[in-house]
């Protein structure tokens, strides 16, 4: 009587995918990894594949918005300090049009005028790590200069209209510049503009112009006002984004190492039951082995 020898062989195959498996599971143990391989588990792997992306989506959002949030916080900071100088502009001019001022009093008016235009044309080309806030696409040069030939002076803008905008990892495309032309010269509001007629006014005595440019500052210290709103609510929209983009790259970061990382408890349970099976295998096979060759003698 003989044995079936393909009973062996297919025992002898159970046997070593038995003990694949085994390495396998003794493997998720030694390194608490899951996955080793796409063929471990096609469908983790994919899923971890989405996972890394928006992982590194995320942490490259947050870094754009933690740099370019420093970059608006200093325009919105600039924008402050030239409505302190618009007011001041204001007070100066309202007080130079007392009606009781002589050439000497308008000649100091002058003065004051064109330190707070000098000051606010500084504002105007103010840079932050090398790039000028206020000059659009342009930002390697200042945006804004001043010619005194003229009478009165005149600025003029170099740079352009361009808003530069960064999209959120949600979709959402926040404008990140003022272009200087929209708050320093727009029409309607046009500071640097509006002081050097003031400066020119005072300067050559000229009070029947300087009651209406006065008024004019208060359109400049609004339209700068409008802008800086603007600015103030692209900033609270970005540090939004960004706490989100946070807080879902830490939950995914989680979800991932669940994803990955083995449940040492239930594979230990696994490799336990697939020793016993190996040993069963073995035992079997030993047997199977040693009958055949007994009846082979017989």
């Amino acid at each position: 009587m003989n044995v079936d020898p393909n009973y062996i062989q297919r025992l002898t195959a159970a046997l070593s995918r038995n003990t694949a498996h085994e390495q396998a599971l003794s493997s998720q143990i030694s390194s608490g990894v899951r996955l080793s391989g796409l063929g471990d588990d096609p469908m983790a792997a994919s899923q971890n594949v989405q996972f890394a992306a928006q992982i590194a989506a995320d942490s490259t959002f947050t870094q754009t918005a933690s740099t370019t949030t420093a970059m608006m916080q200093v325009a919105d900071s600039t924008l402050g300090s030239v409505v302190d100088q618009i007011n001041q502009a204001i007070s100066v001019a309202t007080a130079g049009n007392n009606g009781t001022n002589n050439a000497s009093d308008q000649s100091s008016v002058a003065a004051e005028l064109t330190s707070i235009r000098d000051e606010v044309l500084g504002l105007a080309n103010t840079s932050y790590s090398g790039r000028y806030l206020f000059s659009g696409s342009q930002n390697s040069s200042p945006p804004f200069q001043l010619d005194t030939s003229t009478s009165p002076a005149t600025v003029t803008y170099t740079g352009d209209s361009v808003v530069n905008h960064v999209s959120t990892p949600g979709g959402q495309s926040i404008a990140t510049n003022l272009p200087g032309q929209q708050v320093f010269t727009a029409a309607g509001g046009d500071l640097l503009g509006t002081l050097n007629q003031l400066i020119q006014g005072f300067s050559t005595g000229n009070t029947a112009s300087t009651t209406s440019l006065t008024s004019q500052l208060g359109a400049a210290l609004s339209q700068v006002s409008t802008q800086r709103a603007s600015l103030d609510g692209a900033i609270n929209r970005f540090q939004s984004a960004s706490s989100y983009a946070t807080q879902e790259r830490t939950q995914l970061v989680v979800n991932q190492t669940n994803l990955l990382q083995a449940d040492l408890p239930t594979v230990a349970t696994e490799l336990s039951s697939n020793q016993t099976q190996q040993s069963a295998l073995e035992s079997v096979i030993v047997a199977i082995e040693q009958q055949g060759t007994l009846f082979n003698k017989m």
